[in-house]
């Protein structure tokens, strides 16, 4: 796929606002990465870092954060009642990642070398990213910077997790299991969480007022977690389980119409109603983990990422793949097709870490899990990509 970027992004559609690119790199890793890493966990194919890491960090800094960047590029300077980011700053930062990712997936088949130069790649592009951010939070003239800062907060975490998997992975392997604690709870769920706080009550006419104190106190605990965690493993679960308690109350409090009518409201308030879910089994499971050695597949961390960041994913990205694109504001039944569908991806993995716990043959609900998650990306693809790269108007 050979991209002139300086001389095509000029007057190119695809190029014109910059959560298309990211999108479509962001689905396109998605596809290619869980792939790769179902052959090498079934060990068809030897790659070279270990399959786990691979799919940490494939999904964490390939798929979710272009993702992300295609989505807060988009909204943050709203958020922050700044100008648009121009087209050279982000275009800047999609050249590295398209080719960082390029790099890290084909080092990962054929050297370390490539696969390290990828991720350093894909970490300055990351690190652009943020800067661009970090520069509309200290130039708005804005009074309320709650929102923005937590959302800024969290994509530091991002970096510094980023940065701690890079050193892991090339010179002390430890560090990518803190890495991978930060990146899941203070990066993918704290960013997701802050943007999903301010815009579902929002969208949803919820007349609940913004509660100032609770992404102070999740923090806290978050941290928490993370601490009781690299001290001993499983011994979180008195914490999981508070967070879970206290969102479950919030999200009581925004009073969210649930089954809600609008598929573009339903697949947010789902998503949401997985963070009290994925925090309270969470923690059961760490108990049970703890005082028995069984081990579930890291269910805890898949409900919660699948179940609640993937879930908003879908939900954000297609809405703002329709609402900018010049579309009706609607999900038509391919769409509302596709929002079901995230909750097979997210049930197929939960059964997954059930049949390990109780030591079955866990193999054929793997190899179905990443089948219905390629099958999700791919519907997604035929059903986007147009839209995304040349403006396509939809009809059902």
């Amino acid at each position: 796929m050979h991209m002139k970027f300086s001389e095509d992004s000029e007057n190119n559609y695809f190029f014109s606002q910059p959560h298309q690119p990211f999108f479509i790199l962001s689905f396109v890793n998605a596809i290619v990465i869980m792939l790769i890493f179902m052959l090498s966990y079934k060990g068809i194919m030897n790659i070279a870092i270990s399959p786990s890491n691979f799919h940490a960090y494939g999904l964490t800094y390939l798929l979710f954060t272009p993702a992300f960047l295609a989505f807060l590029f988009t909204t943050f300077p709203r958020f922050a009642s700044t100008p648009i980011i121009e087209k050279k700053d982000y275009m800047s930062v999609f050249s590295l990642y398209y080719l960082g990712s390029a790099i890290f997936i084909l080092g990962s088949i054929a050297s370390p070398v490539l696969s390290a130069i990828g991720m350093i790649m894909v970490f300055v592009g990351h690190v652009m990213g943020v800067l661009i951010l970090k520069n509309i939070y200290t130039t708005t003239t804005m009074e309320d910077k709650h929102d923005i800062y937590w959302i800024l907060l969290a994509m530091k975490f991002g970096l510094l997790a980023h940065l701690f998997f890079i050193i892991g992975e090339l010179f002390y392997m430890p560090l990518v299991g803190l890495s991978t604690e930060v990146s899941n709870y203070l990066y993918l769920f704290l960013l997701t969480f802050s943007v999903a706080q301010r815009m579902v009550p929002f969208f949803s006419h919820s007349m609940a007022g913004r509660n100032d104190y609770l992404l102070k106190v999740v923090f806290t605990l978050l941290l928490l977690h993370i601490v009781l965690e690299g001290v001993y493993t499983h011994s979180s679960f008195i914490v999981d389980i508070l967070v879970g308690v206290l969102i479950g109350r919030e999200l009581l409090r925004w009073k969210l119409q649930f089954p809600n009518p609008n598929p573009l409201l339903w697949i947010l308030h789902t998503a949401l109603y997985w963070i009290p879910i994925a925090f309270i089994i969470g923690g059961l499971t760490n108990l049970i983990s703890l005082t028995t050695g069984v081990s579930f597949l890291a269910l805890d961390i898949h409900i919660l990422i699948l179940g609640f960041v993937f879930t908003i994913l879908i939900g954000f990205g297609t809405r703002v793949t329709i609402g900018h694109s010049g579309n009706m504001m609607q999900a038509d039944q391919w769409t509302t097709r596709l929002f079901y569908w995230t909750q097979v991806v997210v049930g197929m993995r939960i059964l997954v870490s059930l049949a390990a716990a109780f030591g079955w043959n866990f193999m054929i609900l793997f190899d179905i899990s990443v089948t219905v998650w390629l099958l999700m990306f791919i519907a997604w693809a035929v059903r986007f990509f147009a839209v995304l790269i040349n403006g396509k108007k939809l009809t059902d």
